[in-house]
């Protein structure tokens, strides 16, 4: 072990032993030949990549929290197996974040004290297998879920200011252990070129600001409207999906529109159902288990009506809120039966919102009978057809001819030379700000779906999105302006003040420890003449 420069023997011990899995006596002969090779600074400079690489896989982990609920409806229609996977998500990504910041701090305290960064063998071990887990996890999601890359795009005209802010700190605060390495070192080169890596870095940091661009850098007096809520399935969170609990619970929420999907029973009644099969929103495994795996629309509607479609909601707990519910409602789910078309447009007349619905499946051989059935019932329902929001595709210009009220909303884009399409739904990582603004200037009513987390609300809400549509409407109702919202002049003010500081904070590091170096040079010059002395006199 090294002499101890600055840091106490027990304390310097104590990390060798974290760090190095093995209990380092003071004893000159078991310090003898323990220094930091240039091995061992490549573990450390891999150590601080693997680092930084699981950092930014908890940053996408947080991001697509807004979508994870899809995951795990994807993962039970293939193995039939409900579980939060994003709690296992978490707990697996903190403990390898974790992990890798603790032996990071260790290393850098070393460095501090002077001592040897011997990694052991099993950190050196589990930080390979550390690395292969995140690279997996970002494959898979490359493969998989790569619509997500575009969320984290996204994601970033949120969180970037404040990002570049502690990624400047981060970098400030490393100066004090690359100040004392290079003090220390006496490999010329090798601090030439760290200093210059360190200097490129940090004046790229903060240069940075240039190319970061938000929807919320602007003056309070420009923000457009909150956007409208649409309750998707109705309140998930609150009931289950596609009831009318679930309707009732989006009414008190302030959606303007119920957004469900309608399927249509082998009796020609319309009904409310997402899934292709009915294993997941209701206990059909139990009343009907020789035809559980059939398609939804396989059912008459007698059938449909002997189902349970609430217990599921408390069984599974597809969300968090779901162990907050009043014993009033746990009563009411466990009521809750598959509604008709017939009757969510009757509730929806009563409670003055609107309708808008997807007609599943739409491969059925039957469709367009599907279309006409759907058509009927809406027609002889009473409800004003300006309330109806027709999603279809197929059989559009029929729908338009025979009931031209309906309002047509379109899954794409606006094709080039088309007449303005006066609604659009798509997904949220389909339209950038800049496209939203010009929609919006167009007089082109922009719905996006799903949004749940507010940075990401408050994203669309600054771009100027006429609604969204979204699982937690109960928590975008409270949001009474977005997370943030900063005027340039602000913003340039924070990004020149979190610069020189930075800049002043790094320039003390190197001054300071700098002072520190040549005291402790003095003092080993004045021993090693003393020990000369009394070497000289011993010989005498």
């Amino acid at each position: 072990m090294a002499d101890l420069h600055g840091c106490c023997r027990p304390c310097a011990t104590c990390l060798l032993c974290l760090y190095s899995c093995q209990w380092i006596t003071a004893k000159k002969e078991k310090r003898k030949g323990l220094r930091t090779t240039k091995c061992d600074c490549s573990w450390f400079l891999f150590l601080f990549c693997v680092f930084l690489f699981t950092l930014v896989w908890l940053y996408f982990t947080i991001i697509i929290l807004n979508d994870f609920h899809n995951f795990n409806e994807f993962v039970f229609k293939q193995r039939k197996l409900w579980l939060d996977w994003s709690l296992v998500l978490l707990i697996g990504t903190a403990v390898l974040i974790t992990y890798s910041a603790v032996l990071l701090v260790l290393a850098l305290c070393l460095q501090l004290c002077g001592q040897p960064l011997k990694l052991h063998w099993l950190h050196k071990t589990l930080l390979i297998l550390t690395a292969l887990v995140v690279a997996a996890a970002f494959t898979g999601l490359g493969i998989k879920w790569a619509e997500e890359w575009r969320s984290a795009h996204i994601s970033l005209q949120a969180t970037g200011p404040f990002l570049h802010i502690g990624i400047v700190g981060g970098m400030t605060l490393l100066a004090w252990p690359l100040a004392s390495f290079i003090y220390r070192t006496r490999n010329t080169g090798l601090k030439v070129f760290l200093l210059l890596v360190y200097c490129m870095v940090m004046i790229a940091l903060y240069l940075a600001p240039l190319g970061i661009t938000s929807p919320c850098i602007m003056e309070e007096n420009q923000l457009p409207p909150k956007p409208a809520l649409v309750g998707h399935r109705g309140a998930p969170m609150l009931a289950p999906e596609n009831t009318l609990m679930s309707l009732r619970k989006a009414v008190d929420c302030d959606v303007q529109v119920f957004e469900t999907d309608v399927m249509v029973s082998t009796d020609g009644v319309p009904f409310l159902m997402h899934d292709e099969e009915l294993t997941r929103t209701t206990n059909v495994q139990d009343v009907f288990p020789e035809r559980a795996a059939l398609n939804s629309t396989a059912f008459n509607w007698t059938d449909l009506q002997q189902l349970d479609a609430g217990s599921w909601f408390l069984e599974r707990r597809p969300f968090p809120t779901v162990q907050s519910l009043s014993a009033e409602d746990r009563d009411q789910v466990t009521e809750q039966r598959i509604p008709s078309l017939e009757q969510v447009l009757e509730a929806a007349k009563q409670s003055n919102i609107s309708i808008m619905f997807d007609l599943r499946p739409e491969n059925h051989s039957d469709y367009q009978s599907f279309v006409n059935a759907t058509l009927e019932v809406i027609l002889q329902s009473g409800i004003p057809l300006q309330r109806v929001l027709w999603l279809p595709d197929r059989f559009r210009e029929q729908v338009k001819q025979q009931a031209p009220d309906i309002q047509q909303i379109y899954g794409r884009k606006r094709l080039q030379n088309e007449e303005p399409l006066l609604h659009v739904n798509l997904p949220y990582q389909n339209m950038s700000s800049e496209e939203i603004r010009q929609y919006r200037q167009d007089n082109i009513s922009v719905n996006l779906y799903v949004v749940n987390q507010p940075w990401l609300f408050s994203v669309l809400w600054c771009s100027g999105v006429t609604s969204v549509t979204t699982n937690a409407c109960q928590v975008l109702k409270e949001m009474k302006r977005p997370i943030w919202l900063l005027p340039s002049s602000t913003y340039l003010m924070i990004w020149i003040v979190a610069d020189c500081t930075s800049f002043l904070v790094i320039l003390w590091a190197f001054l300071l420890l700098k002072k520190c170096s040549q005291r402790r040079q003095s003092a080993e010059s004045e021993t090693d003449v003393l020990l000369t002395k009394i070497n000289s006199l011993m010989h005498e």
